[in-house]
């Protein structure tokens, strides 16, 4: 087995945008993102504008805290149906029972109707 050096590099430019936008959609400023990954805020600004690596841990604190599916920046050739049934699956696992039973409300609401149609 031959073994060579895998040259690939992560643009972290994507994610950092992603979390950009996560963060103002939930009305959190960067000083505020900062205080609870305890970091400086002109970290959080370098993540998001510059797409600067930030560690593993506050990566992880970053993604799960704003339900961000890495899979498609990772995975990019991954078909979109997929990524967006990982994405809801994630949404999903936040959610107490009584919203889980309204989502479920939907869903059959949804496919009832497309039976509909089909008649």
């Amino acid at each position: 087995m031959k073994i060579e050096r895998d040259e690939r590099k992560f643009d972290f430019h994507e994610i950092g945008l992603a979390i950009k936008k996560a963060r103002e959609r939930e009305g959190l400023t960067q000083e505020q993102l900062a205080s609870i990954v305890d970091r400086d805020t002109r970290t959080i600004m370098y993540h998001e504008n510059d797409g600067q690596h930030p560690s593993l841990n506050v990566f992880y604190q970053l993604t799960t805290m704003f339900g961000i599916s890495v899979d498609q920046f990772f995975y990019p050739e991954m078909g979109a149906d997929e990524a967006t049934v990982k994405r809801i699956n994630i949404m999903l696992q936040s959610l107490n029972e009584s919203e889980l039973r309204m989502v479920e409300g939907i869903i059959r609401t949804i496919k009832e109707s497309r039976k509909a149609e089909e008649v």
